[in-house]
């Protein structure tokens, strides 16, 4: 049986689906302690338990992002805010190579205000 995030996936047509699926991998990969979940009706991952990033899909611009849930606690050129107060987005074009070292870089400052302790873990 599907679980709610494959049909996420699933749902998708390529190239987005195959882009979304990368960006996945890219994530999980960045620390040991970042775990998949599914809240609000799609894919979070959480670092320690603490929500971290998302993923999905820009309504208006079709475009599969990475949502940085703290992301107005930094600021990269990559990241745009749009109307949220909290979150910034990156946006990729999914039939494009995806700017790998950009996405690590930007996840690994995200991952390092749970680090550190600007956002506390418990």
């Amino acid at each position: 049986m599907l679980t709610p995030t494959d049909n996420f996936y699933l749902q998708h047509p390529e190239p987005v689906k195959s882009c979304l699926l990368a960006l996945r991998e890219i994530i999980l990969a960045q620390d040991k302690e970042v775990s998949a979940a599914w809240k609000y009706g799609m894919p979070f991952f959480c670092y320690k338990g603490k929500m971290f990033c998302y993923l999905w899909v820009h309504k208006k611009l079709h475009q599969p992002y990475i949502g940085i849930v703290e992301g107005k606690r930094f600021d990269h050129p990559s990241l745009i805010i749009e109307k949220r107060s909290r979150m910034k987005i990156m946006l990729f074009e999914a039939e494009k190579d995806l700017p790998i070292k950009t996405i690590q870089s930007i996840l690994k400052q995200a991952l390092g205000l749970y680090k550190t302790g600007v956002i506390p873990l418990k």
